[in-house]
């Protein structure tokens, strides 16, 4: 199976900076998180979108997002997009809108905690978004803390720290 991730920030990405005490995307992570885990035939491309909060994310932003899923989907049985939380579900619904009649599994996943943090959920989302991708009928979805929830229809729950559907 071959896999296309693309990185485009966001928590699971952050990186502690002891000079000043700060937690920022200074780059990816990805290829540390994926080291560690057991991923026999599968085929991994990591494409560099860019290295961004999600809360600074603007409208072109998400389109180069969407162009880099655009380009990727082709040459791929699955496409993961690494992505902040705090605007996860406003790409989702840009990607489920602007990719109609998709063929494959469009994954959204990302981290609540940096993947620097003893208690990362990063190793679990990461683990089941490459699973998605195995299992999941075509479609936009977001993978994470033991769900896949498909656009359109899904928003992050502050209060629940996780991601639900619009019922």
């Amino acid at each position: 199976m071959r896999i296309a991730i693309l990185t485009t920030g966001g928590t699971i990405e952050k990186t502690y900076d002891e000079t000043d005490g700060s937690l920022r995307n200074a780059g990816s992570v990805l290829d540390i998180v994926l080291h560690h885990l057991r991923l026999p035939a599968l085929a991994l491309r990591q494409v560099h979108v860019m290295s961004k909060d999600s809360l600074d994310m603007t409208d072109e932003d998400r389109r180069i997002i969407l162009e880099a899923v655009r380009v990727a989907l082709p040459t791929c049985d699955g496409v993961i997009v690494v992505h902040g939380t705090d605007t996860m579900a406003n790409t989702g619904e840009l990607l489920h809108a602007s990719l109609p009649g998709l063929d494959k599994p469009v994954i959204l996943t990302g981290a609540m905690r940096p993947f620097e943090f003893r208690d990362t959920d990063a190793y679990q989302n990461l683990t089941e978004a490459l699973l998605a991708c195995r299992l999941l009928a075509p479609g936009v979805y977001v993978v994470m803390h033991n769900q896949a929830l498909r656009f359109p229809g899904v928003r992050k729950d502050r209060q629940r720290r996780t991601f639900v559907r619009d019922e």
